[in-house]
This record gives C-alpha cells, sequence and structure tokens, in this order.
C-alpha cells in the first residue's frame, strides 16, 4: 500500500503562485511514476503533469510553461504553479502509480480570484 498526503493548497490571486506537495509512505517501489490531476466543480478529473522514476517530465497543453513537477530522494513530488489563472480552480490530486496500480491521495484545494 501507498500513502500519498497533498497539502500546499489555498486561495491565490489571478497571477500569483502556489506550490502543491505530496508526501508518499508506505510501500514504495524502485519504478514508479508520480503526478498530478485535478478536478473543477462539475467537471472530469483532468491530467496535469507527471514525473518519471528517471524524472522526465510531462505536462498537459493548459499547464505547459507555468507548472513545473519536481521529486526529491524521498518521493515527495512537488507542484510549482506560476502565472496563476481562474480556470486552475480545482481540487488537486497527488497519483502514484508502480507495479500496476495507482494510489490517489485526498486532493487539496486550489481556488484563483480577485
Amino acid at each position: 500500500q501507498v500513502q500519498l498526503v497533498e497539502s500546499g493548497g489555498g486561495l491565490v490571486q489571478p497571477g500569483g503562485s502556489l506550490r502543491l506537495s505530496c508526501a508518499t509512505s508506505g510501500t514504495i517501489f524502485s519504478i514508479a511514476d508520480m503526478g498530478w490531476y485535478r478536478q473543477a466543480p462539475g467537471k472530469q478529473r483532468e491530467y496535469v503533469a507527471r514525473i518519471t522514476s528517471r524524472l522526465f517530465t510531462n505536462y498537459a497543453d493548459s499547464v505547459k510553461g507555468r507548472f513545473t513537477i519536481s521529486k526529491n530522494a524521498k518521493n515527495t513530488v512537488y507542484l510549482q504553479m506560476n502565472s496563476l489563472k481562474p480556470e486552475d480552480t480545482a481540487v488537486y490530486y497527488c497519483m502514484y502509480e508502480g507495479n500496476g496500480n495507482q494510489y490517489w491521495g485526498q486532493g487539496t484545494q486550489v481556488t484563483v480570484s480577485s
């Protein structure tokens, strides 16, 4: 089992920045991808960014150039979000994919509003 705990969400004005964190515990696999997804009210959950065990990264077009995903040696994953827009408002979920299984955190709310 893998446990994921997100933090760092909050209220920010348009153009502002936030940094989300996702702490990992439990059974950690040597080869695993981690990523961030988000779900806005009334919409389906959508992909945001992914980082592989070899630190390759990939982003949704909607956040490319504004968001940066990274990971430290303790498998804590970060999402640095800059130039935030109202349409970035959503609950952000951390995802861990290893050994053929996916695990999810409970989410952290990000609200972009003036």
